[in-house]
């Protein structure tokens, strides 16, 4: 951070509005001129701007660069300076002059252009006023709000669109046009909203309060708003020192003791966009998803698509600085990923021009090992994944007697000798219409529908399309086989149910369990496969057989199973159970004997091959790719850590603490499909969610989050999620009786689907077509489907 300018000033500047823009700066003198300085060349001779007869309140300048316009507001005067002008009329010796754009407007407080600089918005009191920046007109006046307003913006994508803040905690979005509110929020915090920012990509903005808190919200074109997410400061600082190691928790409770429990509060004094440029292939990369905030401490970077804190710049940290607090903020983006940063003293009287490079400040650090779901080499020789099931012979006794008994019938059935059938009356009736093409026609059908390609440019499922109930108790868990045509279900009520993927016709019921059913999972072969339930079973069924070809269970494990499933292209049944995480080689045997039916049939466990958590944590959600050789197992512990196992060395390779405030409760990674195609480093994705902490997308190759969603509602019941066979859109189950579907890429829905009277509790995709399937609380299950020639921007 780099000290460019230090002015001491007559007066106290703390909560004024300063000017600043990528070439000046512009700062209050003797209470009612300015001086404008070059950010550049500071030592360059400012230029002085007189023409107020009251105190300068608030300054701000233009968004264009030719010309650069400067606004200036006192209790009598509103003024706009063309600088360029007004440094050619200080060469030639003539006094330097502006233009009157209102008058007699009282104290000012926030000042702003929009896009064009055809119009400025002045903050008084409770009034907004929308004046023309070209000469001395009242365009509108806008009074709603019961307290004094801080700030106004103008909408940069819609030059008739304005968004207002104000000391009685609420925002409001205004329609020029009309002069009337589209939109009014709520009470949204205990302390006065002080600024207001727009994010043009992604046509959302943010406002913030003096306790701290940010609220990021969506405008659409029909002005009907909602929350996207919601950031608070401290929290974030928190957690960003904790990743850093910056605070122990022995250094946290001696800094507690020494303050008294006192609390400071880092007020949203102003935000801004950082626009970072990278070069990748020769081509320049912008990223537009952080922004800036300054508070009373130091200058906050916070990426918005993961809602944390990236770097952190403190003024305590900086001695040579001529301030300490900040009173108020101006922030412009300079050159080379520059920031310039106009800032006054809290305490004293004093105004910086700070310049500072956030390359040079380290955000979050990267992981020093990155993972991938692939593996790179082949299972090591003492590695797990090698062991293999030891067939055991079987043991004939011998018989006395050198003649031993053989069947006398070698077949099943007996054709019958047609002693008890009535007589022929036709012996041969020859088929004159076969046609010959018949079978390779329905062959080549069926076989086209099983190769055909998921289509990448489909929209988002919305219209529904099916409704079924399964019963009156809860859809726990819901999963398709991997060709799309079966359905497993997991219900409540201790029953699986095996459905086409029509959910047309009765379902095969599967009984056995004693207590509700946790989770299903298909093999790869989809020859088998298993149900998991709170009685600590586990079952593993095969077609046509109303009994499970093994079952796990009578005390094999202290505690609940946490999603078992296939793993190793159906080598292994993965399964957690308490703090361990278990691998089982197994043999499915479906011979049929009536005497030995009866009999117990488990797995054959791998000896000593159970894998413990650091800290011994309970394990509350695992996940792992079963349609690929992959080595990484990840497990979710009851400290809210995330763990990765390397599987190929029986260890946990890399730990992820504090992942949410709350346990996570659902694990969902980016698995794609036989149907669909999708870049291979789409496949490091995976998802987790936690009780009100919202969903979280994460990348394995650097262990960070990437996105979040808060959309949607979680506050007690374990709703799942679900990423589409294509990887472009993600689906979550609700409390408000709603699925929300996102687009990976944007933290805003993409659709609410509102038919549901219950939480919904399951959700997944179709492998083969577009098409998600939905269970609720009260056992019913929705299928939607997208709406007809409707498409999606690719990614």
């Amino acid at each position: 951070m780099l000290e460019k300018l230090s002015l001491t000033c007559d007066r106290l500047l703390s909560h004024r509005q300063l000017a600043c823009s990528h070439s000046y700066c512009g700062v209050p003198v003797h209470g009612k001129d300015m001086q404008v300085y070059s950010n550049v060349d500071t030592e360059k001779k400012p230029l002085l701007l007189t023409g107020h007869h009251g105190e300068i309140c608030a300054m701000t300048f233009g968004t264009g660069s030719r010309p650069v316009l400067l606004c200036s507001a006192s209790a009598d005067y509103v003024i706009v300076w063309d600088i360029e002008r007004c440094q050619r009329r200080t060469q030639e010796g003539k006094v330097a002059a502006g233009t009157v754009i209102g008058s007699l407007l009282g104290e000012v407080v926030n000042l702003s252009f929009c896009l064009s600089d055809e119009r400025v918005a002045a903050c008084s009191g409770t009034t907004v006023y929308i004046l023309s920046s070209k000469k001395h007109e009242l365009i509108s006046s806008l009074k709603r709000h019961l307290a004094p307003v801080t700030s106004a913006e103008f909408c940069p994508w819609n030059k008739d669109v304005l968004v207002t803040t104000s000391e009685d905690r609420t925002l409001k979005v205004w329609d020029l046009k009309t002069e009337a509110v589209c939109y009014q929020s709520s009470v949204l915090s205990a302390s006065p909203l002080l600024s207001v920012f727009f994010l043009e990509e992604s046509r959302h903005f943010i406002t913030g309060s003096t306790d701290g808190q940010l609220w990021c919200f969506s405008l659409p074109d029909d002005h009907k708003c909602h929350l996207v997410t919601k950031m608070d400061i401290q929290k974030m600082e928190k957690r960003y020192q904790t990743r850093h190691g910056t605070v122990s928790q022995e250094e946290a409770v001696t800094e507690q003791s020494s303050v008294g429990n006192m609390e400071t509060s880092k007020p949203v004094l102003k935000m801004a966009l950082y626009s970072s440029f990278t070069e990748t292939s020769n081509e320049h990369a912008k990223d537009n998803s952080r922004i800036c905030i300054g508070s009373t401490e130091g200058l906050y970077v916070v990426d918005l698509a993961s809602s944390e804190l990236q770097t952190a710049i403190y003024f305590k940290d900086f001695a040579n600085l001529s301030i300490t607090m900040a009173g108020s903020w101006t922030i412009c983006q300079g050159l080379d990923n520059t920031m310039f940063l106009l800032v006054s003293s809290l305490f004293t009287p004093n105004v910086v021009l700070l310049e500072v490079s956030l390359c040079d400040h380290h955000g979050t650090p990267a992981c020093r090992n990155g993972f991938s779901v692939f593996s790179s080499s082949p299972p090591l020789p003492e590695s797990p994944l090698n062991a293999q099931l030891k067939k055991r012979e079987a043991i004939n006794p011998k018989k006395k007697g050198g003649i031993k008994e053989q069947p006398l019938v070698f077949h099943s059935k007996v054709k019958s000798s047609g002693y008890t059938s009535t007589p022929r009356r036709k012996m041969f009736s020859p088929k004159t219409n076969v046609q010959k093409n018949a079978f390779s026609n329905k062959a080549h059908k069926k076989t086209g529908f099983l190769l055909r390609d998921y289509p990448a440019d489909s929209a988002a499922p919305s219209v529904p399309h099916i409704h079924q109930r399964t019963g009156n108790k809860p859809v726990n868990c819901l999963q398709y086989s991997g060709d799309g045509k079966q359905i497993l279900c997991g219900l409540g009520d201790s029953l699986v149910l095996l459905y086409k993927s029509s959910l047309t016709g009765n379902p095969t019921v599967y009984t056995g369990h004693d207590k509700p059913v946790s989770s299903v999972s298909w093999s790869l072969n989809r020859q088998w496969w298993l149900s998991a339930s709170e009685d600590q079973s586990l079952r593993i069924w095969t077609h046509g057989s109303p009994e499970p070809a093994i079952i796990m269970g009578g005390g094999m494990f202290s505690k609940p199973l946490q999603v078992p499933q296939f793993y190793y292209l159906d080598k292994f049944i993965l399964l957690a159970s308490g703090p361990s995480l278990y691998l089982y080689l197994y043999n499915v045997d479906v011979t049929r004997e009536d005497i030995k039916r009866y009999h117990q049939r488990k797995c054959r466990r791998i000896d000593r091959r159970s894998f413990t958590t650091t800290q011994a944590t309970d394990i509350t959600a695992m996940s792992a790719i079963n349609d690929f050789y992959s080595h990484i197992v990840l497990v979710c512990g009851s400290d809210r850590s995330i763990q990765v196992f390397d599987m190929n060395k029986g260890t946990v390779a890399s730990e992820l603490p504090d992942a949410h405030c709350r346990v996570v409760h659902c694990i969902t990674q980016n698995k794609g499909s036989m149907f669909s195609t999708q870049a291979p480093d789409s496949y490091n994705l995976f998802l987790t969610n936690a009780v009100t902490d919202g969903m979280k997308i994460w990348d394995l190759r650097t262990l960070r989050c990437v996105r979040r969603y808060e959309n949607h509602l979680n506050r007690c019941h374990p709703c799942s999620s679900a990423i589409s066979p294509c990887g472009r859109f993600i689906a979550t189950g609700s409390e408000d009786n709603c699925v929300y579907v996102y687009d990976i890429r944007s933290s805003s829905f993409l659709h609410k689907l509102q038919r549901h009277q219950t939480p919904v509790l399951s959700v997944t995709f179709n492998p083969a077509t577009p098409e998600l399937l939905t269970g609720t609380l009260d056992g019913i299950c929705d299928c939607f489907q997208p709406s007809s020639g409707a498409k999606e921007t690719p990614i």
